[in-house]
C-alpha cells in the first residue's frame, strides 16, 4: 500500500479520482493500491518564543537576541486531528512507501517535511512534481515519481527561508517594541512595503507644483499642441505669431502598430484589476476566488503564473467553447481561439493560472452573488481575450509648421479591434470603469493629410496646466509596486520575487492595516504617523527589499547545493545579535515618537491648562491641579445619559450645555434641560440643571 500526501483536500481529491482511490474514510481516501489524505495547508510550524522558556513570554531586552539551538515544532491550531490520521496512516504496517504530493515548490517541500519529521516516519518517499491538475498530468506524474531524498536542497533551501524569517521577525519586532514602549510587528515584507507607502506619501506632500501652458493650434478640424511653456510671455509670443497665420503639415507619420492580447490571471494580477474596476481590495478579492474555487468554479486562485501547460490545451479548447455559448457579452461575437500565446510549460510552476471550470460551464451565474459574478466575468472575460487576435491599429503623426513654431497632432485608426473588442463588450456588462486619474483620453482618428498640405488662417488658444504629483498608492498600485520590488537583484531562477507571494500580499496590507500603520482613505492607501515613525527608527536593512533579493540569491545556491545550509543561517544569527547590539538604548526624545497624541477638549476652568480625554474621565493636564470629570459620575447615570465628549467640551467652553432627553427619578419620564457645570473647587466636581422642561 502507497500513502500519497497532497497539500489541500481538492488536490487529494482529483488525486483520488485518478488512482481510482474511491472508498472516502475520515481523512483520507482509500483504493486501487493506494490511500491518498492532506496536509490542510501548514499543519507544522514552529514554535513561538515562549516555546522555548517560559520567561519569554514576558518581553525582556535581556533575552534578546533570542536564538534557538535545537527547533521546536507545533501542531497549527484546529488542525490535531489531521496531523493525527497522517500519522497513523504512515505507521501502519501495510504502508510501505510515501509519495510526497504536496505543491510543486519550496514551500510544498517544507509542508511534507514538516509531517514527515514529526510523526517520526523513517519509511522510503517519492516525490509527485506536477504542474496541472489535469487528469493526463497526474498519470504521467505518477508514471515518473522522483527519489524523494533528491529534493533534500530544496527542503533546506525552505527550512532556511522559514527560520530566518522567525528569528529576524521575532528578535526586531521585540526590539523595537521594547525600545519604544509600543508593539511595532517589524517583518522582511511588510516593513519593505509600509516604507515604499511612507516614501511615496512624502513624495506626494513634498511636491510643489508649476503652472505650464500648452498652445493648441486649430488648423483644418484638427488641434495640434505645442511643447509645454512654462513662461506665460513665451505662450502668448506663440499664439500671437500664430493667429491668423497659415499652418503647413511638415511631416506625417503613419505606423502600423499592434497590441498583443494580455496574459491570463494570476492572483495578484486580478486583485489588481478587481481593485481598479470594482474597488475590491485584496482579501475581499482572495476571499471570493476562494469561495469560488470551493464551489468548484474556478481553478486554485493562488497562483502566481499567468499561463497554462500543453496537456491542459484541449479541455481549455472545449471551455472556451462552452464559455461563449453562456456568456452574454459574447453572442454574435466571432472568436477563432489561438491557444499558442497562454501555453507555457515553463512558466507554470506550483499552479497555472486562474481559469473558469467545466463545473461553471455547467451552472453559470444565476446561483452567485453579485460580486461573485463580477469575479468570474473577470476571469472568464480575460481567457476570452488573452486567445482572440491582437489589437491592431494606424498611428498618426502630424507636425505643423505655423508662425515659426512647431505643433503635433495624434491620431489612430483601429484597423482589426480583435481582443479589445471582447474586453470592451464585457466592460460594459460589469458596469466598470476605470479610476479616473488611470484613464487617458482616448486619440481619434485625424482627417485625411498629406505633407506640405497648407491651412489658411489658423487660430491659436492658450490652456493652463499643472503638474502633477505622484499618484497615492491603490491596492493596485500597491500589489504591482510589491511584485516587482528589488526585482533587478534577485535571480531568474527564484522562486519568489519581490515582497511577498501571490498567496501572502493580501495578507500584508490587512496586516499593516490593523497594526494601525496604513489607513484606507477610499481606495487610497496612505501611512499613519506610527507607520512613518517606524520606518524612521528602523535600519535601511528592514526596509529595503534588498534584505528578500540576497535572500532568495542565497537560498536559489541552497536548493541547488551550492551554498552550505549552516552558514546561510550563521549569518542570519548574525545579523539578529547585532542588530540587539545596535540598539541597546535610545535617547528618552525618541522613546516618546510611539507616544499616543493627546487632544485637548477645553480648558481647564481651575488653573487654565488643557482638558485631555482618558479611558474614565476628562482630566487636567497640569498634575499639580486636581480638576477631573468622571465619565460615569452619579449626575449623568442618574439621568440616563452618556458623559459624552461633546458634552464635555461644551461645558469646558461655555460653562454649560443643553442635553435632551434626560430621565427624571421623580416623574418617570424625560426632559430636555441645561446642564451647568458647578465647580466649587473641591475633591469633586458638580453639575446642577438650570432650566427643567417637561
Amino acid at each position: 500500500m502507497k500513502l500519497v500526501i497532497a497539500e489541500k483536500p481538492s488536490v487529494a481529491k482529483a488525486i483520488a479520482a485518478v488512482l481510482h482511490a474511491d472508498e472516502r474514510k475520515n481523512g483520507y481516501m482509500e483504493g486501487g493500491g493506494y490511500l491518498v489524505s492532506w496536509c490542510i495547508g501548514h499543519l507544522i510550524s514552529f514554535a513561538d518564543a515562549a516555546g522555548y522558556n517560559e520567561q519569554y513570554r514576558k518581553w525582556n531586552y535581556d533575552d534578546l537576541p533570542i536564538i534557538p539551538q535545537e527547533w521546536k515544532f507545533v501542531i497549527a491550531s484546529g488542525k490535531e486531528q489531521q496531523f493525527s490520521v497522517l500519522k497513523d496512516l504512515m505507521h501502519r504496517n501495510d504502508v510501505t512507501e510515501i509519495i510526497n504530493a504536496c505543491d510543486s515548490g519550496r514551500e510544498g517541500e517544507l509542508i511534507f517535511r514538516f509531517v514527515y519529521e514529526q510523526a517520526a516516519c523513517d519509511k522510503p518517499f517519492s516525490r509527485l512534481w506536477i504542474s496541472s491538475m489535469e487528469e493526463n498530468a497526474i498519470r504521467e506524474g505518477f508514471s515518473n515519481l522522483k527519489d524523494g531524498c533528491g529534493y533534500d536542497n530544496l527542503y533546506q533551501s525552505a527550512l532556511c527561508r522559514a527560520k530566518a524569517d522567525w528569528l529576524i521577525g521575532i528578535n526586531a519586532t521585540r526590539l523595537f517594541s521594547i525600545l519604544y514602549h509600543k508593539t511595532l510587528s517589524v517583518g522582511r515584507v511588510q516593513t519593505p512595503t509600509l516604507d515604499m507607502i511612507v516614501k511615496r506619501d512624502y513624495a506626494i506632500d513634498s511636491f510643489k507644483k508649476e503652472k505650464y501652458h500648452v498652445v493648441r493650434l486649430q488648423a483644418g478640424g484638427m488641434t495640434a499642441l505645442s511643447e509645454k511653456l512654462f513662461d506665460p510671455a513665451a505662450a502668448q509670443q506663440m499664439k500671437t505669431a500664430c493667429e491668423k497665420s497659415q499652418a503647413v503639415c511638415t511631416s506625417l507619420t503613419k505606423e502600423a502598430k499592434t497590441i498583443a492580447p494580455p496574459k491570463l490571471f494570476d492572483l495578484t494580477a486580478l486583485q489588481r484589476e478587481a481593485n481598479r474596476l470594482f474597488g475590491f481590495t485584496a482579501k475581499q478579492t482572495l476571499d471570493y476566488v476562494q469561495t469560488l474555487y470551493e464551489k468548484r468554479l474556478l481553478t486554485y486562485p493562488r497562483t502566481d503564473s499567468k499561463y497554462i501547460t500543453s496537456d491542459m490545451a484541449g479541455s481549455t479548447e472545449e471551455l472556451i467553447s462552452g464559455l461563449c455559448g453562456i456568456l452574454p457579452f459574447m453572442q454574435g461575437v466571432t472568436l477563432a481561439p489561438d491557444l499558442s500565446r497562454i501555453v507555457d510549460n515553463a512558466k507554470v510552476t506550483d499552479h497555472h493560472a486562474i481559469l473558469p471550470t467545466a463545473e461553471f460551464v455547467k451552472n453559470g451565474l444565476a446561483a452567485l452573488t453579485e460580486s461573485e459574478k463580477k469575479i468570474v466575468t473577470l476571469i472568464c472575460a480575460k481567457l476570452l481575450c488573452a486567445v482572440a487576435a491582437p489589437y491592431t491599429y494606424e498611428a498618426v503623426t502630424a507636425v505643423f509648421a505655423c508662425g515659426g513654431y512647431t505643433f503635433t497632432a495624434k491620431g489612430k485608426t483601429p484597423t482589426c479591434e480583435g481582443w479589445r473588442e471582447i474586453d470592451r463588450l464585457s466592460r460594459s456588462v460589469l458596469k466598470s470603469k476605470d479610476d479616473e486619474d488611470e484613464a487617458e483620453p482616448e486619440e481619434t482618428a485625424l482627417p485625411p493629410l498629406a505633407e506640405g498640405q497648407t491651412f489658411e488662417n489658423a487660430a491659436a488658444e492658450i490652456t493652463e496646466h499643472y503638474t502633477q504629483p505622484p499618484k497615492a498608492f491603490t491596492e493596485d498600485t500597491l500589489l504591482s509596486a510589491m511584485e516587482n520590488a528589488g526585482k533587478e537583484e534577485t535571480p531568474d531562477e527564484a522562486e519568489r520575487k519581490g515582497l511577498g507571494t501571490t498567496a501572502t500580499r493580501a495578507g500584508i496590507i490587512e496586516k499593516l492595516i490593523h497594526a494601525g500603520f496604513v489607513q484606507r482613505s477610499g481606495r487610497k492607501l496612505k501611512a499613519t504617523k506610527d507607520g512613518i515613525n517606524l520606518t524612521v527608527v528602523l535600519p535601511e536593512v528592514l526596509t529595503s527589499p534588498l534584505l528578500t533579493a540576497d535572500w532568495e540569491t542565497r537560498l536559489v545556491e541552497i536548493a541547488k547545493g551550492n551554498e552550505d545550509p549552516a552558514g546561510f543561517m550563521c549569518g542570519i544569527e548574525e545579523m539578529a545579535a547585532e542588530l540587539v547590539k545596535s540598539y541597546s538604548h535610545i535617547s528618552e526624545d525618541k522613546a516618546k515618537l510611539f507616544a499616543p497624541q493627546r487632544e485637548a477638549i477645553g480648558t481647564c476652568p481651575r488653573c487654565g491648562a488643557a482638558v485631555y480625554e482618558g479611558k474614565k474621565n476628562y482630566y487636567c493636564g497640569n498634575r499639580s491641579c486636581n480638576f477631573v470629570m468622571w465619565k460615569n459620575d452619579r449626575f449623568f447615570e442618574q439621568r440616563k445619559k452618556a458623559f459624552t465628549k461633546s458634552i464635555a467640551a461644551a461645558l469646558l467652553k461655555d460653562g454649560k450645555v443643553k442635553i435632551k432627553g434626560m430621565y427624571s427619578t421623580k416623574t418617570g419620564s424625560t426632559f430636555d434641560g441645561v446642564v451647568v457645570l458647578a465647580d466649587t473647587g473641591g475633591k469633586y466636581v458638580n453639575y446642577r440643571v438650570e432650566q427643567n422642561r417637561k
